[in-house]
């Protein structure tokens, strides 16, 4: 199809040739680079990060670059397993960055950059930039665009100009002709792709990677026209992104896709605000403020951040992406520099992050820490509490929603609880990504299904999925002393003689806080059985004839008293296989309630105390 023939609307088209010209002054404040990177090697403020860089390129330089074979990439399809073929990939873009970094902290070093022209051959040599498990038969693979082939010509545009003088003259040719011919075509010509109106991570990654590497390669009166009809289509994407926020920023795909979807929708949106001097402005949106709040209410201490949904329980920050968004929006907090993700920290390897740990981070000053504080986000159906005394930082986190949720769990009345930057009552987060995984056999896995989670076993009915899973906020209200949160939660379950059933939690904000924990179930007949589970990373520890479980860590611990008359407690060690493919423990602690009954009520009482030296463990 002849780009030419194609018509963009008159507003976009006359924006696009009122854009400036691209070039290094998005990037550099001064306009150049060979200060800002003379800064940052010598600096001590940077000293962490250029030595976590350096370390990587010295154990890049003795190993080999990885052939991305046939059989590695076939392995997917014939085994559903994904881990192989993107250990080899997700290498190779560490050395295309490491080594792109490195040149640029070290232009008088040829080592390092005959590897960076190395590494770009090899990615311009790849057959495809995506990964097994975003291709299918449906879709040729030279028209197919996912997360990775979208950020690898991004990264690609990107390099084109922050290297632009050491780049031989046929090589800066072909990578600008490959982001042409692997995206840029196929978007405007073999579209509409199924991620362009996704209202999760997919639009932003995908269109905000297009779209970026359009505002950096497409910059001569002869590109207007496919500027225009790129930026229409980003556009489009972007504000489909934005749609499937409510208005209170919640990401219901976890903190982890939050810094990924959001993070390309700011790499993008900057790029677009300063090529257009300010006229195409999505940081004028109110509700991309609330976003960019998003991340400060989901930590519970330390490293400890809400992980709801695909999420992982302990997390760092992107500290460029971060200071940028405090720098930008008031009421944005800038994190405390400890939680700064390491150089490694990504195991994918992305490009445009890893820059701008770097470009942006002195955008806002760092904080000594998160303030305490209690966040209702009324579209999520979240409650979260941070609350700080002088036994330390503890957190209480809970959920309602529905169970069609992006990267969906059946989990609707999760909780959970942390001390000291440590969980005692979990969410497992994010499992192993396979084709399962993602298949008819989702919920078998303990991560995502209501098996892995804190919320009752009714009458031996689990949760299920759906959107008209869906619960219903009855109470919701924080003070300086307690949060309350309740949430009816019948419809949850695919119990037909299931009425009723409403949690309540009561939050006490006390030095060593408390969780009040109430269960009211309505059948219409006595079940055979109800169990109340509950989750946990800790081995438990059983005191005065089962009566007494303590989770304990160091010299905190949570207390949980029950009465043996009303409940037999069973403790299950149990296994399940986290994102990066390892084996990890987790505990059941199943409350069966002895008596059954059609109406029963039961209360659980959590409580932090200190421990006597006889009762610490690590």
């Amino acid at each position: 199809m002849d780009h030419s023939n194609m018509k963009s609307s008159k507003p976009m088209k006359e924006a696009v040739q009122r854009l400036a010209s691209a070039g290094t002054h998005f990037y550099y404040a001064e306009d150049d680079g060979s200060l800002f990177w003379h800064r940052v090697r010598h600096s001590e403020e940077y000293k962490e990060e250029i030595a976590e860089i350096m370390a990587e390129g010295r154990r890049l330089l003795e190993t080999d670059m990885p052939d991305l074979t046939y059989t590695l990439f076939s392995l997917f399809a014939k085994t559903g397993s994904r881990l192989q073929y993107e250990q080899a990939y997700f290498e190779r873009r560490r050395r295309l960055n490491t080594f792109a970094l490195l040149s640029l902290l070290e232009p008088q070093s040829d080592a390092y950059h005959h590897e960076w022209l190395d590494a770009v051959w090899a990615v311009c040599s790849e057959l495809t930039w995506c990964l097994p498990a975003h291709v299918n038969e449906q879709r040729p693979l030279s028209q197919t665009i996912d997360l990775f082939s979208a950020e690898t010509g991004f990264t690609l545009a990107e390099l084109t100009i922050l290297l632009r003088d050491r780049l031989p003259g046929f090589l800066k040719t072909r990578m600008t002709e490959l982001v042409h011919e692997r995206l840029f075509r196929p978007f405007i010509d073999e579209g509409p792709y199924e991620w362009e109106e996704a209202e999760h991570n997919w639009s932003a990654v995908c269109a905000g990677s297009i779209g970026s590497a359009a505002l950096l390669l497409l910059d001569g009166e002869h590109d207007q026209e496919l500027l225009t009809q790129i930026l229409e289509k980003t556009e489009h994407s972007m504000a489909c992104y934005v749609k499937g926020f409510g208005e209170d920023g919640a990401c219901p795909e976890g903190l982890g896709y939050w810094n990924y979807g959001f993070g390309y929708f700011v790499y993008y949106a900057d790029l677009l605000y300063k090529r257009s001097c300010g006229e195409l402005n999505w940081f004028s949106v109110d509700k991309v403020k609330a976003i960019a709040e998003f991340q400060q209410k989901c930590f519970l201490g330390g490293h400890a951040a809400v992980n709801f949904s695909d999420a992982h329980p302990y997390e760092t920050v992107q500290l460029g992406l971060s200071r940028y968004l405090a720098g930008r929006f008031t009421g944005v907090h800038s994190p405390p520099s400890r939680l700064r993700a390491v150089y490694r920290k990504d195991h994918c390897s992305r490009w445009a992050p890893a820059l701008r740990n770097l470009l942006w981070r002195n955008m806002a000053a760092a904080t000594e820490d998160w303030a305490p504080d209690d966040f209702l986000l009324d579209n999520a159906q979240w409650i979260v509490s941070r609350t700080s005394s002088k036994e330390g930082v503890f957190g209480f986190a809970a959920k309602g929603g529905h169970n069609a949720e992006p990267h969906n769990h059946n989990d609707l009345g999760q909780f959970m609880i942390a001390g000291a930057g440590t969980y005692f009552l979990s969410d497992l987060g994010c499992g192993e990504y396979t084709k399962e995984y993602f298949g008819t056999g989702r919920y078998s896995y303990d991560c995502n299904g209501a098996q892995g989670h804190s919320v009752p076993i009714i009458d031996g009915c689990l949760q299920r999925e759906g959107r008209q899973r869906s619960a219903v906020v009855m109470e919701q209200s924080v003070s300086d002393t307690e949060v309350r949160f309740a949430v009816e939660l019948a419809e949850a379950y695919e119990c037909p003689e299931l009425m009723s059933f409403n949690r309540s939690w009561q939050w006490h904000k006390q030095d060593l806080p408390r969780l009040e924990l109430k269960d009211i179930f309505l059948l219409s007949h006595k079940p055979d059985s109800l169990i109340e589970r509950f989750v946990t990373m800790i081995k438990p520890q059983l005191y005065s004839s089962e009566a007494r479980l303590l989770l304990i860590h160091k010299d905190l611990a949570l207390n949980l008293t029950c009465d043996p008359s009303q409940f037999q407690l069973e403790v299950t060690e149990r296994m399940y296989r986290d994102h990066f493919g390892k084996e990890q423990v987790f505990y059941t602690l199943d409350f069966h309630v002895l008596q059954p009954k059609p109406r029963m009520e039961v209360n659980l009482l959590f409580e932090f105390i200190k421990l006597d030296a006889g009762l610490h463990q690590e």
